[in-house]
């Protein structure tokens, strides 16, 4: 799997994440949505890098997604800023279009 991070994208994450948090995370957020599989794929934060995690290839920034949530993303992904919002892309179509920056936040 692996993610190509924008520099505006990068630039992004990086004023957010800030220095406390060391890796950007492939999020499946569920909450709100009913059950397991209905999700919205996003990005969050964590500087725990467990077991339960495996790391993403990227040219940006050090980037993990949880094993059990990468069934829920593309083998290859795009992060960009379009519009002043987030974007994540496949080659297959658009995973979420619109990932506000403030809601970028920690797990």
């Amino acid at each position: 799997m692996e993610l190509h991070i924008t520099e505006a994208a990068k630039q992004e994450l990086q004023n957010r994440g800030g220095k406390q948090n060391r890796y950007v995370v492939l999020w499946y957020d569920t909450e709100g949505c009913g059950c397991g599989v209905n999700g919205v794929p996003t990005v969050r934060f964590t500087d725990n890098f467990t077991d339960k995690y495996m790391e993403v290839e990227s040219d940006g920034l050090p980037v993990l997604i949880q094993r059990q949530q990468a069934t829920f993303f593309a083998e290859s992904m795009t992060l960009t800023i379009v519009n002043g919002m987030l974007r994540l892309t496949s080659p297959e179509g658009i995973l979420n279009p619109f990932i506000a920056p403030q809601s970028v936040c920690e797990i």
